[in-house]
């Protein structure tokens, strides 16, 4: 008997660690021989700690269980949920990025190659360089990281450079509320992260990467630095990969805790050792990134999709999506919802469905009001932009932006008011401080706002400038995409900020 138990911190959260003792605890007091496997999560949280048992006939899955259900669970008692794939949440999803998250072993590369690992590495180490970015721009796969910058044209700017040492650079800050799917990816298939680093390295000319991680992540963090060991070991890593003669090595590095810090630039300043604040552009971390050296800095769903490309090839990858957002997105569903977690499809699902269908609704039961898409940083969208397609342009197109594609729901009694005064409280806190837009706007927006809450009108039109200031003028996100919520809130929801019946008079 084999039983799967998570070890994603989302799961162990839930009580995945007590479930897993009291497994063992349970089949050693029967005398039962069983093969305790600790996973990744399938993504659905809600079903969490969702164990699966396979007995030789496939695996069953039960969720969520408790350790009170473990002997009935063992008897054969215990009500199931049939198949994973067939349960309705995960079976309307196309899995590409996270085909392997919560079947394998996250540290066990045998079980990775078993299940079509590696595959994609070693077809992009019998390509030249040129090749390998055709590859990656043909796919169509942009940055999963929020910008949404063509992977390939970024991959194409390092190689075209001329330098003695190149890097690649994972962008594992996921600082996002709302966005969970880097943390999953590491936890769960951490292999393939890191081959998608050697292919982007051998691809660009580069020898060394680093991994960028957020110190909140403490169980990413060791399962990341062990899967790294267990790749050096295995001659994945190193001055041979796989026997090609080609080299590239990584490391993980863990930042402080700092949200600007996943800005490129920011990043890279912190991980050099420096101050986390933001660098002026150009030069552009392509041309001059790391210790001024040509640098790829993706995000970790950028690189994690590239062995999939590369083993099932750029065309099939491109079939999916719609206009210029191609492939799939892992979008993460949160906040006051009935079915939270991770959902990956095909770009171009209406967000209405998204929410209503997929998610469920809203866990009180009652109305949807907004949905904030793309983090802290994100729009707030309301009922009457359900229709939107999921795709880059088409958010742009309504005021919005796809971010990171973490959704935090809320029902009918948000005060957006409230909402976008933590926007720019958030701004103000995070702010590197390097430009005036940002550390100044962010302090005079949380102002302006109280303002307007205690009835002075009048100050609308100043945070309308103040936005306007902010996103043109700031040299980030963190103060550029600020306004994004802030206005969307004021927009689409003014009667929130009405907040007196001297003010509505």
């Amino acid at each position: 008997m084999k039983i799967y138990v998570p070890m994603d911190s989302a799961a162990k959260a839930l009580g995945a660690d007590a479930v897993a003792e009291a497994i063992l605890a349970e089949a050693g007091r029967r005398g039962l021989k069983i093969d305790l496997v600790r996973n990744g999560t399938h993504g659905m949280i809600w079903l969490e700690p969702l164990v699966e048992v396979d007995t030789g006939g496939g695996r069953q899955a039960f969720g969520p269980v408790t350790v009170a259900d473990v002997p009935a669970l063992l008897d054969g008692t215990l009500r199931g949920l049939g198949k994973v794939a067939d349960i309705a949440f995960f079976a309307r999803q196309t899995r590409l990025t996270f085909a392997r998250c919560g079947v394998i072993d996250p540290l066990d590369l045998d079980d990775y190659v078993a299940h079509g690992g590696l595959v994609g590495l070693r077809r992009g180490l019998g390509m030249d360089q040129a090749t390998i970015i055709q590859e990656v721009t043909e796919s169509g796969l942009r940055g999963r990281g929020g910008a949404g910058f063509p992977t390939g044209l970024k991959w194409n700017t390092v190689l075209g450079a001329q330098a003695d040492q190149k890097y690649i650079i994972c962008n594992a800050d996921e600082g996002d509320s709302g966005t969970f799917a880097d943390r999953m990816i590491m936890e769960g298939d951490p292999f393939t992260l890191i081959e998608g680093m050697i292919i982007a390295g051998i691809g660009v000319g580069a020898t060394k990467g680093y991994v960028y991680l957020r110190s909140e992540y403490p169980d990413a963090i060791k399962v990341m630095n062990a899967a790294v060991l267990i790749a050096r070991e295995k001659g994945l890593l190193g001055s041979d990969i796989l026997g090609s003669g080609k080299a590239f090595d990584m490391e993980i590095r863990v930042g402080a805790g700092a949200y600007v810090c996943g800005e490129e630039t920011s990043l890279l300043n912190s991980l050099e050792g420096k101050r986390g604040v933001v660098r002026a552009k150009p030069p552009l971390p392509a041309l001059e990134g790391f210790l001024g050296k040509p640098t790829v800095v993706n995000n970790v769903l950028s690189l994690a999709t590239i062995p999939v490309i590369f083993e099932k090839g750029a065309a099939h990858y491109a079939n999916f999506g719609l206009g210029r957002s191609r492939g799939t997105m892992p979008i993460q569903i949160a906040g006051n919802v009935k079915f939270g977690g991770l959902f990956e499809t095909a770009f171009g699902m209406p967000l209405g469905v998204l929410v209503n269908e997929v998610a469920g609704g809203t866990a009180t039961g009652r109305p949807v009001k907004a949905v904030q898409v793309g983090g802290p940083l994100g729009a707030y969208m309301p009922a009457s932009k359900f229709d939107t397609p999921f795709g880059y342009e088409e958010f742009d197109g309504q005021g919005g932006l796809i971010g990171h594609a973490g959704l935090v729901i809320h029902d009918d009694r948000a005060d957006m008011l409230k909402l976008a005064r933590f926007a720019m409280e958030f701004c103000a806190v995070e702010s590197c401080g390097k430009c005036t837009p940002c550390r100044i706007g962010a302090v005079r927006g949380v102002e302006t706002i109280d303002r307007i809450g205690r009835g002075d009108l009048a100050a609308i039109p100043i945070l309308t400038d103040l936005c306007e200031t902010m996103k043109e003028g700031s040299l980030c996100a963190l103060g550029g995409f600020t306004p994004f919520p802030v206005m969307s809130a004021l927009t689409h929801f003014p009667d929130d900020f009405v907040t007196t019946k001297e003010a509505a008079e």
